[in-house]
This record gives C-alpha cells, structure tokens and sequence, in this order.
C-alpha cells in the first residue's frame, strides 16, 4: 500500500476510534482546512477542531472507503453517524475528503459534504425551512467558529 493510502487509513482509523492526537499527527506544522460548517481553519485551529469534535461526539460511530491517492493528493469517503449535541439530534453525514499530502503529512484537507442535508438533520425545522439560506449557512458557520475560539482559549 502507498505511503499516502497508509496515512489516509490511519487518519480515518483514528477518527473513527476518536483519537485526535493520532489524527493530529497526520497533519503538517501549519496545514490548512476546509469544510461548509468551519469554513477554513489554518495551524493550531485544524487540530483544535478534531480535539473539540471527538471530546463532544455522542452516539459516535465512522465507516470509511474509496481510498484513491496519487503521489501528492488523495480523497476518501467517509459517513459519521453521531447525535448533534446542541439539539440532540441524530446525524448521518456523507463526506468525500480531498487532501494533499506532502513529506507523509496532510497539508491541505477539504471536507465536502451537503449542508443543506446536514443542517436538516441537525436543527430539524429551521434546518428543512431556512438550510438552503446563506443566513442559516452563515449562522452554523458562525456558531461553530465561536465554539472553537471558545474551545481555544481554555
């Protein structure tokens, strides 16, 4: 298996164990990410995110597949299933990830998936009614970013 497929499979085995530190690991100094709920994150801010996510997760659980890589970029679809703790909702989320890799380390992660389906499974009614908005995609995003920095500052 390729180097690149290895650290795709560890970074995906981690998650799915809620090991931030080992999916910590799998990223460069200063990497950078993006996904429709955080929007871009750069450094510290990347593994904060997975720090705060794995230490919130209820009802957890992760499958992943389609592994395809090449010698810098790879992608993998991944669907987690977890209860949304602000509403106690219950959440599947179909992910394709697209990420360059660089010395064996992630140096930029895209997560794609479709928020318009995730905020109606989150949030329920205003989900259904107002998902498609860019006020509800600016207001999820906004939530989430005070989340982190409150995260951060602790």
């Amino acid at each position: 298996m390729n180097e690149n497929a290895i650290l795709i499979q560890k970074f995906y085995t981690a998650f799915s164990n809620l090991d931030y530190r080992t999916m910590q690991d799998c990223y460069a100094a200063n990497p950078i990410f993006n996904d429709p709920v955080f929007g871009i994150l750069q450094g510290h801010e990347v593994g904060a995110m997975w720090q705060m996510l794995a230490g919130n997760a209820k009802n957890f659980s992760l499958t992943f597949d389609k592994i395809e890589i090449d010698e810098e970029y790879g992608t993998c679809n991944w669907i987690a299933t977890y209860t949304f703790s602000k509403t106690g909702r219950k959440v599947i989320n179909k992910v394709k990830a697209h990420m360059r890799i660089q010395n064996e380390k992630i140096i930029e992660h895209t997560d794609e998936f479709d928020l318009y389906k995730w905020s109606r499974q989150a949030l329920g009614l205003p989900g259904y009614l107002l998902g498609w908005s860019g006020y509800l995609k600016n207001k999820i995003r906004g939530d989430a970013r005070k989340r982190l920095e409150s995260f951060m500052s602790r």
